[in-house]
């Protein structure tokens, strides 16, 4: 049965193409389905026949017939908050939520083990706050693994997400990371390597010359503490200047360094795993007009394991790095 479904374009819609629009509105119909309507003429906006190429302005009216079953994604039913530990939110503000993850939370993806995502977690937090959109849904605006602890963003709108996105392609975001790293490091490096991704194995690798799937990777490493004995251990800030899959891991392994804990990538055991925490993130000087407000430098605090770790191998050095 055929109903006359009425969408209004809100801002974060605006200026968007009518297709676009649709597809993220109405997750549900078959884009052929999606296509035949605007073909026939079938879709209104603001009562004439729209097509894909047009663009959105806010507030206008989209009608089309369509299915029962094909629920506008905004009126779904919202996500609910499964209990477990709170969000810890390091910054809320122009259009970006910056919050310090949890290590074992999965960004994104299917809830597992009775635990919501952090992307859930965060869409349960913000659907009473956000505007309604057709076209925009929050989500992460860059990667971090699920054993991986710290900073990451969500955008929490359209400009926000192109204004944040826009310094990571430029390369001017600065992200420094902490790790606990197998051997003795006592020098500043950098690794420069191209790395391959083998998506079987679920692991990055140095690419052979000449591979055409092969992307530049760049880490500075700055070791900050050895521990003493035969089996020593290096606690290191790294800043990373691409953002490749498991960047940090497997530069670390084919440098000779690999995280201690992380047996995926060749590192001596550990209790819990591998050490590695997303730190600080610090902007350059000219985000005040498009991001106003944010910080320039952003910390998130070690988590508990990672602290009394590092206490552990080396004592009073943790008492400046905790904070």
């Amino acid at each position: 049965m055929l109903q006359d479904l009425r969408l209004t374009a809100a801002a974060d819609d605006d200026n968007r193409r009518l297709d676009r629009i649709l597809r993220k509105a109405l997750p549900d119909l078959p884009l052929s389905h999606l296509h035949r309507l605007l073909r026939k003429g079938r879709v209104l906006v603001d009562g004439v026949p729209g097509k894909g190429a047009d663009r959105v302005r806010v507030g206008s009216l989209i009608q089309a017939p369509l299915e029962e079953a094909s629920t506008p994604a905004a009126q779904k039913r919202r996500p609910e908050l499964r209990r477990g530990a709170p969000l810890t939110i390091l910054w809320e503000g122009a259009g970006l939520l910056v919050l310090n993850k949890p290590v074992g939370l999965a960004v994104h993806g299917s809830d597992r083990k009775s635990v919501a995502s952090l992307e859930t977690q965060v869409l349960a937090y913000l659907a009473p706050k956000l505007p309604p959109s057709l076209s925009f849904k929050p989500g992460p605006l860059h990667r971090l693994d699920t054993p991986t602890s710290g900073l990451i963003v969500f955008s929490t709108s359209l400009a926000g997400a192109r204004s944040f996105s826009a310094l990571l392609r430029s390369r001017s975001i600065r992200k420094t990371y902490l790790a606990l790293l197998d051997g003795r490091l006592d020098r500043d490096e950098i690794w420069e390597d191209t790395l391959v991704r083998d998506k079987e194995k679920g692991k990055s690798f140095p690419a052979d010359p000449g591979d055409d799937d092969a992307q530049e990777a760049r880490t500075r490493v700055y070791p900050l503490a050895q521990s003493p004995g035969p089996a020593p251990h290096t606690l290191a800030r790294l800043e990373i200047d691409t953002g490749r899959t498991h960047q940090i891991r497997a530069q670390a392994a084919a440098h000779g360094h690999p995280l201690t804990g992380d047996r995926k990538y060749g590192g001596s055991e550990q209790r819990d795993g591998f050490l590695l925490h997303a730190w600080t993130l610090e902007l350059p000087e000219q985000t005040e007009q498009s991001l106003p407000g944010m910080p320039r430098r952003l910390v998130a605090p070690l988590p508990d394991n990672f602290r009394r770790r590092i206490r552990e191998l080396f004592g009073e050095i943790a008492i400046g790095i905790e904070n």
